[in-house]
């Protein structure tokens, strides 16, 4: 009997650390991308994307009939999802424009000729059957001169079910249409254009 209780803690925790009953799933676009125009410029850094806190949190979340946003354990992002978000967001709009967008911190010697900045309001499996990602994007010039631009975006993917994997699946698929959107600074939303100041101590470059 001493032998059976001085066993049962080890036996608990193999049953509790059981990696079969998790599933961890991965933030990845479909391949090969569709191309777009590149709007964006030759190159441009991505802020750390920012998301909902039930969407930056490890577990898969989605939404029940009651509006209740759910989760659990046994389901989980495979890489922290503010991290996947942006890398993920960064790859693919570099694969549909060409353009080079390379996640903060910027590596390169020369700096970016534009930032890129992306909120998202929304990043849910409803219980509607759509995935929904909504939110904001930001283009700042910053040579001087340029444009800077402020975007919405809403983008809706059918949902067959409410299955963790499916939901990754969509979420995928959004971030997908999200990057073509950002690399022709297009997409459902107003536009808020304005112009950069030029240096005025900057040296011509006909000079």
């Amino acid at each position: 009997m001493l032998k059976l209780t001085a066993a049962l803690p080890l036996i608990l925790l193999a049953a509790c650390s059981n990696p079969e009953k998790t599933g961890r799933y991965l933030i990845d676009p479909p391949s090969p991308p569709v191309r777009v125009a590149n709007q964006l410029g030759p190159t441009v850094e991505l802020r750390d994307v920012s998301l909902p806190e039930y969407a930056s949190g490890q577990e898969v979340s989605w939404q029940s009939a009651d509006g209740a946003v759910r989760s659990t354990p046994d389901n989980l992002w495979a890489d922290n999802p503010e991290r996947a978000f942006t890398l993920t967001l960064a790859r693919a709009i570099s694969d549909v424009s060409g353009a080079a967008v390379i996640a903060e911190p910027w590596p390169l010697g020369e700096p970016p000729q534009r930032k890129l900045e992306v909120r998202v309001e929304k990043a849910l499996a409803q219980a509607d059957g759509i995935y929904r990602l909504s939110g904001r994007y930001f283009v700042a010039d910053e040579s001087g001169g340029g444009t800077n631009h402020a975007r919405s975006f809403d983008i809706s993917v059918p949902l067959a079910d409410a299955q963790p994997g499916t939901i990754a699946l969509a979420q995928s698929a959004a971030l997908s249409v999200l990057a073509q959107q950002i690399a022709t600074l297009d997409g459902p939303g107003t536009t808020f254009v304005t112009r950069t100041p030029r240096d005025p101590f900057a040296l011509d470059p006909i000079l």
